[in-house]
């Protein structure tokens, strides 16, 4: 009798404690949280005019839009799992970034957070990579959508799949290199013949439904990730004849641990008919190059159209002026500069990346060019939310630049990536210059450095790092590298 007096005493406590919740936070702002793959900050308001984003750039009208944002790794499972814990990569481990409740089942993600303070947490598409959090999460689409729409290309795959089977390839990896379809898809399909489509129609769902809660929904678009598939309206926005052709030099000096050299160039060659380069410098011709850029910007103006049609039915639901929405990209792309395509690099084309960010009545048409990373968005949305920042967080908010976009802001933004036998890049990014430093993990020692000088732009020429006019540049980097992000912070702010 006892023990049954003591179970509904805790249910009680329990449906208490879950009623207060839903009523505390009841003024509490929504959140639109918009993360997009591989995506460059080659936008109208980031100053291009090449690619076609008209419902991006009127977002950024009516928001922030942060110039110098940087994710702390160019991938995409270890970017989105360093802003979804608050942690920087050093923390997790490359199976927590694909498993994270596995090996990381105490950590207070992002959407827990949320949810822990009664708001409903919805994931739809590409969100966290691979492992989608159930705790974090009040509800996980199921929707999803094969890469490919053409039905040639779905039986390939299909054929490929059984001779893998016969052949006893098994590994998740090793299956997809050996089902891998062509680069690029333009077939005449409406949106939601591709995932990106059917997600956009999943968050309109979403957004249209009655709530008695505050709502943490969380949209992951995959383009423009590889394959460059896209509904052919979006193929015929562009003159492939038109499109630049990047520069391929490789910069002087590199190290041999600057590019990614296997299987190059880095995920392109992997698709079914790219013609194979044997080493790193070898270019794919014109006419491909241009072909796979032009699948890019079309996979840009897809994905594009698709955060249009959300913003929308934000608009249309009544919600849009308690709502704060916020877009990133999860690491940048190069589309064959340094004759490399694709991420997996400490250089400017793979760290920098979109963010922006839309407060109602805190933010319109303005521009930060202060140095923020992806690892501060947790921390913000908390504070912008009247939730507390919990105490593991390694970023920092960015509230305050909301109110003086040109207060003095951090030192540098921290990024590494890793190369094969035991080897990191440690990078940072101040106002002029990109420093790494290539060291090996179990010792620390420092086995190659790069210094590049950023102030005319992404691409650079030459590694500045050995050459004896640059020495006293090297040794305050190096320092600050080594002082790490606590000693780069902002200086402390004070309250009114």
């Amino acid at each position: 009798m006892k023990r049954l007096q003591l179970l509904l005493l805790l249910g009680m406590l329990l449906l208490t404690q879950e009623v207060s919740q839903s009523a505390e936070p009841s003024a509490r702002p929504n959140v639109l949280f918009i993360v997009i793959d591989d995506l460059r900050p080659e936008l109208g308001c980031y100053g291009n005019d090449r690619v076609l984003t008209p419902h991006i750039d009127r977002l950024a009208r009516s928001g922030m839009v942060f110039t110098q944002a940087y994710c702390q790794y160019a991938i995409c499972w270890a970017s989105r799992a360093s802003v979804l814990t608050g942690y920087r990569p050093d923390r997790i481990s490359k199976k927590a970034a694909h498993d994270l409740r596995r090996y990381m089942p105490k950590v207070l993600s992002l959407p827990q957070h949320f949810r822990n303070h009664g708001y409903d947490t919805i994931s739809i598409g590409k969100v966290y990579h691979g492992n989608q959090d159930k705790p974090g999460w009040t509800e996980i689409s199921p929707v999803r959508r094969p890469y490919y729409a053409d039905p040639k290309t779905l039986a390939y795959q299909e054929e490929r799949r059984k001779e893998a089977e016969r052949l006893g390839i098994t590994k998740p990896l090793d299956l997809y290199h050996y089902t891998i379809g062509p680069p690029v898809e333009c077939i005449d399909v409406p949106d939601n013949a591709y995932a990106d489509g059917a997600w956009a129609d999943e968050a309109i769902r979403q957004l249209r439904r009655p709530r008695n809660r505050p709502f943490f929904l969380a949209v992951g678009f995959i383009k423009p990730h590889l394959p460059f598939c896209a509904p052919k309206k979006y193929w015929d926005l562009y003159d492939r004849s038109k499109i630049p052709l990047p520069d391929s030099r490789l910069p002087k000096g590199i190290t041999k641990y600057t590019f990614k050299t296997r299987r190059l160039p880095d995920n392109v060659v992997n698709y079914l008919g790219v013609p194979r380069l044997k080493r790193l410098g070898d270019t794919l011709d014109d006419a491909w190059t241009r072909k796979l850029i032009h699948g890019y910007y079309a996979c840009t103006s897809y994905v594009d159209a698709q955060v249009g049609r959300v913003l929308e039915a934000l608009e249309e639901s009544g919600k849009a002026d308690r709502t704060i929405v916020i877009l990133w990209g999860d690491h940048g792309f190069k589309l064959g500069e340094y004759s490399v395509w694709s991420k997996s690099s400490n250089m400017e084309y793979d760290t920098h990346a979109p963010l922006i960010l839309r407060v109602p009545g805190r933010t319109a048409g303005e521009r930060c060019n202060a140095l923020v990373e992806f690892v501060d968005i947790y921390p913000t949305l908390a504070q912008l939310c009247g939730l507390d920042i919990p105490s593991h967080c390694e970023g920092t908010s960015m509230v305050p630049l909301l109110e003086d976009p040109d207060r003095p802001w951090k030192k540098a933004a921290f990024s590494q990536f890793h190369r094969p036998g035991g080897i990191m890049g440690y990078s940072l990014r101040t106002d002029r210059w990109r420093y790494v430093e290539w060291q090996e993990r179990k010792t620390k020692n420092v086995i190659a450095r790069e210094l590049y000088d950023q102030s005319r732009g992404p691409f650079v020429e030459a590694n500045l790092a050995e050459l004896p006019e640059y020495a006293d540049t090297v040794a305050q980097l190096s320092a600050l590298l080594r002082a790490g992000w606590r000693q780069a912070r902002p200086p402390a702010i004070e309250k009114p």
